[in-house]
């Protein structure tokens, strides 16, 4: 496994999944990925790896990967792959618990009405639709099964235009979830980084 050929890390690099062990005995890894994204997983030949955080939970910069993957496929819950420089199953062994990253320019382009859940990530939510209110900020976007479901945390705009969080009286952040359907989030502003919706905002 090498760096790239002129020692940098893209810095756009997304987290997809996570090396879970060897699968069979020429090297291929199994790999349990993150999110719908995982479909990039199978188009991308350059995949970043990340190593288990060490004891201070910090990674060096210069224990991140590049490999060439030579083969990928869906395998039940999980994808399998092979890596140009790790021919046998002691050596995929070791790979188990680092994280594969895929650098955002090399994801698929998308039609209109489709979106990459990293992209969201981020993202004001306004809700009541015409009086356009702060929800708050997405952190993060799951897949219940049937659709995605924002995770916003629920923040105010100060003066600045700064987002102010909210917590609840144990300390805890406030938290909405919203069904990430055009049926509630019925505009999608990636380049303000502002979802609008329908949905309820609680004072």
């Amino acid at each position: 496994m090498s760096v790239s050929s002129d020692g940098m890390v893209p810095k756009d690099l997304v987290d997809l999944g996570r090396i879970v062990g060897a699968y069979g005995i020429k090297g291929w890894v199994r790999v349990r990925p993150y999110a719908s994204e995982s479909s990039t997983l199978l188009d991308v030949t350059d995949w970043w790896l990340r190593p288990p955080a060490t004891v201070s939970g910090i990674h060096k910069i210069s224990s991140v990967r590049r490999v060439a993957v030579t083969g990928s496929r869906v395998q039940g819950d999980a994808i399998v792959a092979r890596f140009e420089d790790v021919p046998d199953r002691t050596l995929a062994e070791s790979l188990k618990g680092w994280t594969v990253w895929v650098s955002r320019t090399d994801f698929a382009p998308l039609d209109s009405d489709e979106y990459y859940w990293v992209d969201l990530v981020g993202c004001r939510l306004y809700g009541d639709d015409d009086q356009q209110k702060l929800i708050g900020q997405v952190t993060s976007v799951t897949d219940n099964g049937a659709h995605g479901v924002l995770h916003v945390a629920r923040a105010v705009e100060g003066a600045d235009g700064e987002l102010e969080f909210q917590n609840d009286s144990k300390g805890r952040p406030v938290e909405v979830l919203v069904p990430f359907v055009s049926a509630h989030v019925h505009t999608v502003d990636l380049e303000n980084k502002r979802l609008f919706s329908n949905w309820p905002v609680d004072d």
